[in-house]
């Protein structure tokens, strides 16, 4: 198994670069990675102390940029598994 040290989370220019090299909004954004909307995106883009992305948050980010859906299901149906429950949605 991997195991992963030393993380250090993207800078706010490094997200913000993401979001317009995807040309997203700040509403598709925070749904890629999982917040509840545009106002919790915000807090790690700007303001005098932006919060620092947590590997966790990252890692989804990543996963669901990179893996194909069928990819995603083997993971959620793996959660389930584990013993979480939830909808998903498209």
């Amino acid at each position: 198994m991997l195991k992963i040290t030393n993380y250090q989370a993207p800078c706010t220019e490094d997200l913000t670069k993401l979001k317009v090299e995807l040309g997203y909004t700040g509403e598709q954004m925070a749904e890629l990675v999982g917040l509840a909307g545009n106002n919790q995106w915000r807090k790690y883009t700007g303001g005098t102390q932006p919060r620092e992305m947590n590997f966790h948050m990252l890692f989804y980010l990543a996963a669901k940029m990179t893996l194909s859906d069928d990819q995603i299901i083997n993971v959620l149906d793996k959660m389930q598994e584990i013993g979480s429950s939830f909808k998903i949605e498209k």
